[in-house]
This record gives C-alpha cells, sequence and structure tokens, in this order.
C-alpha cells in the first residue's frame, strides 16, 4: 500500500515538473535574425534598428546575433515582400515605417500589412519643417511667403521616396498654402539632410533624428512640428532651444498634423509563443538607458502597443492612409 501511494506521489511530482519544464522552455531563436529595414541607410527606420541591434548585443538580451539588412527598393516594397514570402520564418522581422500602407497604395504590389503578423508599435515619429540656417525663414509666415512669392513649382522640397510619407506632407503644405512646390525624392533621411544642408533644396519635413546633427551643428533650422502639441523634450540642442520649444506647424497657421509609425511586424503565420518572445525582447530593449537616451534625442512620441491594442491602431490607419494618398492623386490605378 506504502508503496503504491509512493508511487502514484511520485508520478504527480514528476507530471508537475514536465508541466513547468513545457511551460519555461518557451520559444527563442536558433540562429542568427534578420532585422529587415524597408528603406535606406541613415534614415529613422535604419538608425532605430542599429540602435536596437546594438542594445541587445550590449546586453546580451538575445542568444542568436541580430543582423540588420536594409532593402528599400520599390518603396520598401523589397522588404515587405521578401518578410510575407517567408511565412513560417520566426527569424526574420521588419521595421515599419507607414510606407507599410502607401507602398502598396502607390505601387499596387501584392501586399498589405495583415500579410505579416504584428508584434509591437515600438514609438511614433515625429516629422518637422527644415530649412537651411543661412536661409531667412524664421517661422512659418516667412517660409510661406517666399514660397508663394517664388515662380510655381521653384521651390524645391527634398523627401525620403516617392508617394510615401514625406511627398503626403508635401501635397498637404501644397493646398494649405495654395503653391505648388517640386517634390526631389531620395533614398533616405540622412540624405535629405545633406542635401539641404548644401542648399541643394529648400526644405524638408525630415524626422527629428535624420536632422538632429545638422540642427545641433548650425546648419539647419527647424521651423514647426507636425503634431497636435508639441514635442515633450526640454534639453536644449542648439541655440538653447529643445525640441519642446519648436511650435506646432498648426499653431503657425499650416493647419497640418501626421505622426509616422515605428512598428515591429513578423512573417505570416508565427506562432504565439514567437510573437510573445518578441513583445519580451522589445519590452527589455525600451527598458534600457540607451533606448531611453535614443528616444530623446530623435524625439520620439514613446507610445507603445501590441496586441489587440496595435491591430485596431493599424486598422484605423489603413483608413486614414487611404484616403490621404487618394486625395493627393497617389493611388495606383489598382487601388
Amino acid at each position: 500500500m506504502k508503496h503504491s501511494i509512493l508511487h502514484v506521489a511520485l508520478v504527480a511530482v514528476a507530471a508537475l515538473c514536465a508541466s513547468g519544464t513545457q511551460t519555461s522552455a518557451a520559444w527563442e531563436p536558433v540562429r542568427p535574425v534578420e532585422f529587415i529595414v524597408p528603406a535606406g541607410t541613415g534614415g529613422g527606420a535604419d538608425q532605430m534598428a542599429r540602435t536596437i541591434q546594438g542594445i541587445v548585443t550590449k546586453h546580451n538580451l538575445m542568444k542568436q546575433p541580430m543582423v540588420v539588412i536594409n532593402k528599400a527598393g520599390g518603396a520598401g516594397g523589397e522588404g515587405f515582400l521578401d518578410v510575407k514570402a517567408s511565412s513560417n520564418n520566426p527569424h526574420k522581422i521588419i521595421i515599419t515605417l507607414s510606407n507599410l500602407f502607401t507602398t502598396p497604395l502607390a505601387t499596387g504590389i501584392p501586399f498589405n500589412w495583415k500579410d505579416l503578423t504584428p508584434v509591437a508599435m515600438l514609438a511614433l515619429d515625429e516629422f518637422v519643417l527644415w530649412v537651411n540656417a543661412e536661409k531667412p525663414y524664421n517661422s512659418v509666415k516667412d517660409y510661406v511667403d517666399a514660397a508663394k512669392k517664388a515662380a510655381p513649382g521653384t521651390f524645391k522640397m527634398g523627401g525620403t521616396g516617392s508617394k510615401q510619407e514625406d511627398q503626403i506632407i508635401t501635397v498637404g503644405i501644397e493646398k494649405a498654402v495654395d503653391t505648388k512646390f517640386t517634390y526631389i525624392p531620395y533614398k533616405g533621411g540622412g540624405e535629405v539632410a545633406v542635401q539641404l544642408v548644401g542648399n541643394h533644396i529648400d526644405s524638408t519635413v525630415n524626422n527629428p533624428i535624420e536632422a538632429v546633427a545638422q540642427w545641433r551643428g548650425g546648419k539647419l533650422r527647424p521651423l514647426c512640428v507636425f503634431d497636435a502639441q508639441p514635442m515633450a523634450y526640454n534639453e536644449a540642442i542648439a541655440d538653447g532651444k529643445s525640441w519642446h520649444d519648436i511650435p506646432t506647424c498648426k499653431s503657425q497657421g499650416l493647419d497640418m498634423e501626421y505622426l509616422m509609425l515605428r512598428g515591429i511586424f513578423m512573417s505570416p503565420r508565427a506562432t504565439k509563443d514567437q510573437v510573445e518572445y518578441y513583445v519580451d525582447l522589445f519590452t527589455k530593449v525600451r527598458a534600457t538607458p540607451e533606448w531611453q537616451d535614443f528616444m530623446k534625442s530623435g524625439a520620439f512620441n514613446t507610445s507603445f502597443l501590441t496586441g489587440a491594442d496595435y491591430t485596431k491602431w493599424l486598422e484605423t490607419e489603413q483608413k486614414r492612409h487611404e484616403v490621404l494618398m487618394k486625395e493627393a492623386g497617389f493611388l495606383s490605378p489598382g487601388n
């Protein structure tokens, strides 16, 4: 009898141990993880991906290496289609801009964000209207007056890609102030900033992280931010001014708002365990001082979403971009 009771007890303990082992043995990468950037080098998405890579390496947050790969072809379509075609491959993730919405609408490529597996919104990126510091524009009014005095189409706005966020904002400015710009596309925000420093273009709507070095160096001047409220960061960057000191475009008479996604997706058919692994990974990344410094230097809106909340946000933004792209005349014939 004692032997039977002991046997049952041992079986029960073994079952509990086995159950505990299964619970703790969650999925994790077993080979290097490809981190796809559907944009050029030097831009906001590229800088964020490489910052994350550095944090993961420094703090040993993964047993496997993370390898950043830029696939900017076709306005980022190259990167999106690559991850879409990598079904059941949890060793490939992608950081997205709002070209997640604009590229399929503009090009007609067979891709929708629902083809991928949402993981997390890491942040929202601001857009700032920048001019060369040598120019006499100290307010939006100065800038708009100069643009309207110039012959139509001679004022040059530089931006990343065609029919994407920067050009959507440019069209919005044109409509708001009733003038016409010549939009010049470049491969990434880093190149856009360099072109503005060289006076090859008259203005840009670069993200803060893409032009902060040139602002700090006295080469560029921010005129306004395309948000409903000023940015939250009070630390001085240049000339005693902080990101918080940049007025909203709306308060300067330019009635426009636009924020851009910085989000993470996985390939199709990712499992719950695999998604949870990356949610946990990025939660750890966001807790590091390096990430906090990066958020501050780039004046990011630090919104973080996962699960159903993230999916709901994506659905709303998809609809909004369909309207914006249609109004701008950027939809491909198939859309």
